[in-house]
């Protein structure tokens, strides 16, 4: 029985080649369309970057936090998937000891990392905290280097605060981070 069966198998897959080749042929056939274009990674040459608390309040408990946003600013669709780099900066511009965790904030849980497909004058955001009490090392940042998912290079932005031993935390990307 397992003969046969197999033995029909073979006999309608040849009769079905047979017909694409005969269709081929006569010219009534039609090629796949062409795959449509991926749709290119965010370059900082793309981007802007700001912080905003979005009109809530991330702040207790010795942790502050706020909210980072990367601006799609050129003529294309971009797409962004994980997390940023970042790296604190002194007030002339001297890198300084950061460590950046990925996941969830003090006050924001992380929503994971998803694929965002950025359109021109879109956003993807996402949350940022750290905390500021005394410890034997306490980091005097003016700037914040943001380096996007997949990049090699990075935005600097304005960022003066006191980060106890330069202990950053950030989430993924999302289309929007609420904060309450």
């Amino acid at each position: 029985m397992l003969r046969k069966t197999l033995s029909l198998r073979a006999a309608a897959t040849a009769a079905a080649m047979t017909a694409v080749t005969a269709l081929g042929a006569a010219g009534t056939a039609s090629a796949a369309p062409p795959a449509a274009a991926p749709t290119p990674t965010c370059d900082v040459s793309g981007l802007q970057a700001s912080l905003s608390d979005k009109g809530g309040h991330q702040n207790g408990m010795s942790h502050e936090g706020t909210v980072l946003i990367l601006t799609n600013t050129s003529d294309r669709t971009c797409a962004l998937r994980g997390y940023p780099g970042l790296q604190l900066e002194d007030a002339g511009h001297k890198a300084v000891t950061t460590h950046t965790t990925w996941g969830s904030t003090y006050f924001i849980p992380d929503p994971g990392k998803k694929t965002l497909l950025i359109r021109p004058g879109g956003t993807a955001e996402a949350a940022l905290a750290w905390a500021h009490a005394d410890a034997p090392r306490m980091v005097k940042a003016r700037y914040l280097r943001v380096t996007p998912p997949a990049s090699r290079g990075h935005l600097t932005i304005p960022f003066d605060k006191t980060v106890t031993n330069g202990d950053l935390s950030v989430t993924a990307f999302a289309r929007t981070i609420s904060v309450s």
